[in-house]
């Protein structure tokens, strides 16, 4: 009888390890497909590539006169989705709420003109730098004597008072005078009532494409160059690849080349 009642037991203890082993087994096989499964893949097999923009700020995102979303960043998020093989699906949100956006998966990327920034690569990952731009010293055309920063110590600009390019200007010598924004900034220019305006390149050369009249040049830009990139969650290298591939063949066919002239003038891509 013992014998009996211990054979049951041995029988009983060894279908809980078999158990225990093929619950384990199916486990690992679970991590591991998940494991293959990467958000590279998951785009592929969806045929879309989903891209959080504001589209609220142009020239690099925003709605034409027809209501369509257009821009810089959108034409080459529009490109590289093209050469990835699918289909760019962009889903529009405020700043504020673009980074949980990612975070929460509503986007495989963002982009947005986001600044590649030392804070942020902390918690994200970028793509290779698509664009760069510099703060610029702006003048009059007939203006000789402004050639560099260091040239504006004295003179009279025209500033927005919470931008950080007013410290630039401050920080050079310039006296300020406060406007509500570039446009303003460029009619004191032309008016002769401000000597100078700091201001970010990329905005001038995308004010001089549509007002190609503006009796304004670009006099100095500064060397130090803030670049911005895709954005994307970390952990997902095979996607930031891919783009990166995207990214490179575009420079090399001339497609961004293209694409920057179209909205800027002339190539803006980082150095």
């Amino acid at each position: 009888m013992k014998k009996w009642k211990l054979s049951i037991i041995m029988l009983i203890a060894l279908s809980m390890v078999l158990a225990a082993c093929g619950q384990s087994k199916d486990k690992e096989e679970s991590n591991g497909d998940s494991k293959k499964t990467s958000l590279y893949d998951k785009v592929k097999e969806d045929g879309e590539l989903l891209i959080g923009t504001e589209g609220t700020y142009p020239p690099f995102t925003f709605h034409d006169e027809s209501g369509k979303l257009t821009g810089f960043d959108v034409e080459i998020a529009r490109e590289v989705a093209k050469r990835l093989g699918v289909e760019a699906k962009f889903q529009e949100t405020q700043w504020d709420a673009m980074f949980e956006g990612l975070n929460s998966k509503r986007f495989d990327m963002i982009a947005n003109q986001v600044g590649i920034r030392e804070d942020r690569e902390k918690k994200y990952d970028f793509s290779k730098p698509y664009i760069e731009s510099s703060a610029v010293v702006v003048v009059s055309k007939d203006n000789k004597d402004v050639k560099s920063f260091e040239d504006i110590k004295g003179l009279t600009s025209a500033q927005s008072l919470t931008s950080n390019y007013r410290d630039i200007a401050e920080k050079n010598g310039a006296k300020i005078q406060g406007v509500e924004g570039l446009s303003q900034s460029i009619q004191l220019l032309e008016q002769g009532r401000v000597d100078v305006t700091v201001n970010d390149k990329i905005s001038i050369l995308d004010y001089l494409k549509k007002q190609p009249n503006a009796k304004v040049k670009i006099a100095a830009e500064a060397e130090d160059a803030g670049q911005s990139g895709f954005m994307f969650r970390k952990g997902n290298d095979k996607l930031v690849e891919e783009v990166n591939k995207a990214l490179e063949e575009m420079k090399e066919d001339g497609t961004y080349k293209e694409i920057s002239e179209k909205w800027f003038g002339e190539d803006v891509s980082p150095k």
